[in-house]
C-alpha cells in the first residue's frame, strides 16, 4: 500500500538556525530587518509547494553572544506583509501568549486570516524567562517547580480558549451590509464571550468580524508531557523533537493531537561545521536521505515535518530544490496545490461557530 502524502513546513529564524549563519557566503545580514528579505524566503518556499512556514519571534533577543544574529521584527507584522504577495503558502507566525493579552492577539491573527484569504495560523509561544518578564513590568516568572510550570501552561491554555471564542464572537454572516435600512451589521449574530477563569476575565465581543477559516490554525512545540497535554487541549498541529524513528512512534503514542509534526535542523549543502546545540534533532546530508529518514518516521506515525534550515538561503533551497524533488519522484508530496485555505490543505473541518444557536448577543 502506498504512503499517504506527507505535510511539510520550514522554520524561519533570521539567517538560519546555525548561530554562524549570518557569516555564510551568500547570507543576507544586511538585510534581515528588511521586508524583502522575508518576502524572498517565503516565496522561495512557496515555490516548493510547502504547506506553510513558521516565523519565530520572542520577547527578548536571541543569546548574549555578540557573534550571533541578535534582534527580530515582529512575526505576525512580517506575515502579514507578504501575505499578499503570496496565494497558496500558510503563513504562522508566532507570537507569545505569557505577558500580551489575548484580545490583542486574537485581532492580529484574525487580521492575517483576512489579508492571507485563510492561510493564517498561529504558533503559541511561552515566555519563562526573567528577563522577558522584566520588559514588562507587570509580574515575575518562575519555572522552577512543576506546579510553577503547570501554571504557565495552565495560563496558555485559558488564552488559547479566549482568543478561540473571540473568533467566534462574530457569526459568520453578522455582516449585512443592508444600505436600505441603514444597517451594516446584524447585533443579534455578535455575542459575548464572557470567558471568566483563573487567568482571564474577557467579555468580548472582537472587533473583527470572524477569520475566513472560522478558527485560523493553532500550532504550538511540545518537548515532555505538560506541553504535550497543552497541545491536546488547544493546538491543531503540534511539533515535536523525536530523536529517531522509535522515538518518534514512542511520542505519536503519548500525543492525541490530528497533526504531529516532527522537527528537525537541516543541512543539505555541503557544511564546514554542524555544530548546532539544538533541541531537535541535526540533520546532515543529501535530500535523498533526508527523504528516507522523512518516510521512516512517518510510517512511525509522523503526519508532518517542520524543516529548520540551519542556513539561509542555501538550505531552504535545498529543501525546496533538492528535497521536494525527492519526494514528487517517490510520489508522496504535491506537484501542486489545490484551491483551499490551511485548514482544507491540512484536512482540518471549519468548525461551526459556537454560539451561532446559544443567544447572548451584545444586542
Amino acid at each position: 500500500m502506498s504512503m499517504p502524502n506527507l505535510h511539510l513546513a520550514v522554520a524561519l529564524d533570521g539567517a538560519g538556525w546555525a548561530p554562524d549563519a549570518w557569516r555564510e557566503p551568500d547570507a543576507r545580514p544586511a538585510e534581515l530587518f528588511t521586508a524583502r528579505y522575508w518576502i524572498d524566503l517565503i516565496a522561495e518556499a512557496e515555490a516548493g509547494k510547502l504547506d506553510f512556514v513558521t516565523i519565530e519571534d520572542a520577547l527578548g533577543v536571541q543569546s548574549d553572544d555578540p557573534a550571533q544574529v541578535q534582534g527580530r521584527l515582529d512575526a505576525v507584522l512580517i506575515a502579514s506583509r507578504v501575505a499578499p504577495l503570496t496565494r497558496h503558502i500558510g503563513l504562522v507566525p508566532t507570537a507569545t501568549v505569557t505577558h500580551t493579552e489575548p484580545f490583542h492577539i486574537s485581532k492580529a491573527i484574525a487580521t492575517l486570516d483576512y489579508v492571507s484569504r485563510g492561510r493564517a495560523g498561529w504558533r503559541v509561544q511561552l515566555s519563562p524567562k526573567a528577563g522577558e518578564a522584566a520588559h514588562f513590568g507587570r509580574r515575575q516568572v518562575s519555572i522552577d517547580t512543576q506546579a510553577s510550570i503547570q501554571d504557565l501552561f495552565d495560563e496558555a491554555a485559558d488564552y488559547v480558549e479566549v482568543v478561540r471564542r473571540l473568533w467566534d464572537s462574530w457569526e459568520d454572516d453578522a455582516e449585512i451590509r443592508d444600505a436600505a435600512t441603514g444597517r451594516f451589521i446584524d447585533r443579534d449574530k455578535l455575542h459575548y464571550i464572557n470567558f471568566e477563569g483563573r487567568f482571564f476575565s474577557v467579555k468580548g465581543p472582537s472587533i473583527t468580524p470572524r477569520p475566513p477559516q472560522g478558527q485560523p490554525v493553532v500550532t504550538a512545540l511540545a518537548h515532555n508531557d505538560i506541553p504535550y497535554r497543552f497541545a491536546e487541549k488547544s493546538a491543531d498541529v503540534v511539533y515535536v523533537t523525536p530523536k529517531d524513528a522509535a522515538d518518534a512512534r514512542h511520542i505519536v503514542d503519548q500525543v492525541k493531537v490530528r497533526h504531529v509534526f516532527a522537527d528537525l535542523v537541516v543541512f543539505l549543502e555541503p557544511v564546514r561545521s554542524a555544530a548546532v546545540l539544538s533541541d531537535a534533532r541535526v540533520f546532515t546530508g543529501t535530500p535523498a536521505q533526508l527523504a528516507d529518514l522523512l518516510l521512516a518516521w512517518q510510517e512511525a506515525g509522523i503526519t508532518g515535518f517542520r524543516l529548520r534550515p540551519g542556513r539561509l538561503p542555501s538550505d531552504l533551497r535545498g529543501i525546496t530544490r533538492g528535497l521536494v524533488p525527492e519526494l514528487q519522484r517517490r510520489g508522496v508530496f504535491r506537484t501542486q496545490y489545490e484551491p483551499g485555505t490551511l485548514r482544507d490543505r491540512l484536512g482540518l473541518p471549519r468548525p461551526a461557530n459556537r454560539y451561532a444557536a446559544e443567544g447572548a448577543s451584545v444586542a
